[in-house]
């Protein structure tokens, strides 16, 4: 067991909870893990789990721990505000919580954000000025970086890009909710309502399984990654969650159909997968770093 200091991050998604012990000034990985979430059996449940998950983790010289969540958060306070895929989170307060329970510094983040964190400062987005991370899992999430700082925007919800419109009333399949937004188009939860047939999040996007949504997929993906190329013009839109990494062979096809939809002479942004393993946790840990003094990792 090593004696110089170490972070942990943990990536609590709508499927699986990855854990990382990281060393503290290098963000060089010493242990992890990832189990299921169990997000079914509601809120509660998913935090003790939490709990019991963390406690082994932990070395004498671990210094903080940083938590990445789906869902929204309240980044001053640290409150949830509503968590879709984890029944029962609004109005907690989990690193404060865990805090109480382990004796250390918690910080808490959207895990998309964590993912376009770690992506900017040390993954494919570093030493781009503008970095858009998106996240296509069990839902759809983002974050924005900007000269190596998250933006937040007003209210504390830039970046949310799941909720941006993108066929306003309507859904691909059939829902109350008639938001028509990008999460019921490219989420792994909506897609796998729009193909049952598919097995894994290739299946989306390759083979005979769902052959009838690959081209209107690459067209939805395009007009999403226009939409937000005139918003904030990124340097680089960087995917990743389960469905963004099965992108990865299919990229000059989209960024063909983006040239399509965007005005003329606008050169399209590098559209790339992320490049880090466990991204989510690096990046909660990064938070954590931050939050506890001045970061290196830059």
């Amino acid at each position: 067991m090593s004696s110089t200091p170490s972070i942990l991050g943990v990536d609590v998604g709508g499927t699986k909870i990855a854990l990382s012990l990281f060393e503290t000034s290098t963000l060089a990985p010493r242990k992890s893990m990832v189990v299921p979430t169990e997000a079914e059996q509601g809120f509660t449940h998913v935090q003790d789990r939490l709990l019991a998950l963390i406690q082994p983790m932990l070395e004498p010289h671990t210094v903080a721990v940083g938590l990445g969540v789906p869902g929204f958060i309240d980044h001053i306070s640290g409150r949830i505000i509503t968590m879709p895929n984890i029944p029962g989170a609004e109005g907690s307060h989990p690193a404060q919580f865990l805090s109480q329970k382990i004796g250390l510094p918690v910080t808490i983040e959207n895990d998309a954000r964590c993912f376009a964190y770690a992506e900017a400062l040390l993954g494919a987005g570093k030493g781009k000025r503008i970095v858009l991370g998106v996240t296509l899992g069990t839902g759809v999430g983002g974050g924005i970086v900007i000269d190596g700082e998250l933006f937040y925007g007003s209210r504390g919800f830039a970046g949310e890009v799941g909720h941006m419109l993108l066929k306003p009333g309507e859904p691909p399949f059939a829902t109350s909710d008639k938001r028509g937004e990008v999460e019921q188009f490219l989420s792994g939860t909506a897609l796998g309502k729009r193909c049952t047939q598919a097995k894994n999040p290739q299946d989306y996007l390759d083979g005979s399984a769902c052959d009838f949504l690959h081209a209107d997929l690459f067209k939805e993906i395009a007009w999403f990654v226009v939409n937000v190329m005139h918003l904030v013009d990124p340097s680089i839109v960087v995917f990743g969650g389960s469905v963004g990494k099965a992108l990865s062979p299919h990229l000059p096809a989209i960024t063909q159909e983006l040239k399509h939809w965007l005005l003329p002479g606008i050169t399209p942004p590098e559209v790339v997968c992320g490049a880090l393993e466990h991204a989510s946790a690096v990046g909660a840990a990064l938070r954590a770093k931050s939050a506890s003094g001045p970061t290196d990792a830059h």
